[in-house]
């Protein structure tokens, strides 16, 4: 019984954790219209628009971890911990997002997503090796699900450009490292998600503003853009980010990816609702291929097991 217990409490968590995760998604779909209107309607050099975000986010995580329970803990961190936040503050920040930005800019967001919906087969493919955390049959097939259903909505004419394709590409790649090295720095739980993000997100935000500042100065920014670049940053960066965080001591590399990919599916709603961006059948029947690829990747691994021996938690 005890550990039916256990093995139940754990479900829970997992549950609980892809709720959250889910939630930050939301968040960061909302994100992509912003930044389209701050990129467009403003004028903001996409990696500078990026580092004053995510400089502006760092600065409020950090008086956030030195005014609670965390401030501390920065003074604990070996040498080991440090390289590892820095890495990943470098790779998961500053690459992924400067690239995202730089993406975005150069085509249709639409182009990026596609090539960003990969993502959860290629953490598929690389978390055995990289994590030691093996996926089943039907993980590899619902990412399969997930990249036929981004094909089948984008399908047609995404003009794309080689700029747009190359900064893509790159945040393809950060991306999926991102995924892997994010769950090996929080699958232990012994760095608190509020230093993980702290610590990972300086790092970042400084690479950012440096190359931004190297690639196009500091230009004027107006009233409405601070006001975007605010939101952007303490909203749906530094709450969001934290809370990830948190989901990922829960969840795997390959669980946080399929959830991240439903990005695919709000993405292009909240631009039917907010962008006028039309929604035909074969964006519909894509958006459905992407869901069940999503709930087969994830309810297998979310549902109730008993495993002895095992970390339940994997």
């Amino acid at each position: 019984m005890p550990l039916r217990r256990n093995a139940d409490h754990s479900a829970d968590r997992r549950v609980g954790a892809a709720l959250l995760a889910l939630f930050v998604t939301f968040l960061w779909s909302t994100s992509w219209v912003l930044i389209r209107v701050g990129l467009d309607d403003e004028s903001l050099p996409p990696v500078m628009f990026a580092g004053l975000r995510y400089a502006l986010a760092a600065v409020v995580v950090v008086a956030w971890v030195t005014a609670g329970r965390d401030r501390g803990a920065i003074a604990t961190l070996d040498r080991a911990q440090v390289r590892g936040l820095v890495v990943l503050g470098v790779v998961m920040y500053a690459l992924t997002q400067g690239a995202q930005f730089v993406a975005i800019d150069a085509q249709p967001a639409a182009t990026t997503s596609l090539l960003l919906a990969t993502t959860p087969l290629m953490v598929a493919l690389l978390s055995f090796v990289v994590l030691g955390e093996p996926t089943s049959r039907a993980q590899r097939i619902g990412g399969i699900v997930i990249i036929a259903g981004s094909a089948a909505y984008f399908a047609g004419d995404l003009g794309a450009t080689a700029v747009g394709l190359a900064a893509a590409l790159v945040g393809l790649g950060a991306n999926t490292a991102s995924a892997l090295l994010g769950r090996s720095v929080n699958r232990t739980s012994v760095i608190s998600p509020r230093l993980v993000t702290a610590v990972s997100m300086s790092v970042g935000a400084v690479v950012l503003l440096a190359a931004g500042v190297a690639t196009s100065g500091i230009p004027p920014i107006s009233l409405r853009a601070w006001l975007i670049i605010a939101w952007l940053a303490v909203v749906n960066t530094a709450v969001a980010f934290t809370l990830w965080n948190r989901a990922l001591q829960h969840l795997s590399a390959t669980e946080s990816a399929a959830i991240n990919t439903t990005m695919v599916v709000q993405i292009p709603v909240l631009g039917w609702i907010f962008l006028d961006e039309p929604l035909g059948g074969p964006e519909i029947a894509g958006i459905a291929l992407v869901c069940v690829g999503v709930l087969v990747m994830t309810m297998r691994r979310l549902a109730p097991t008993v495993v002895v021996g095992a970390d339940v938690d994997g």
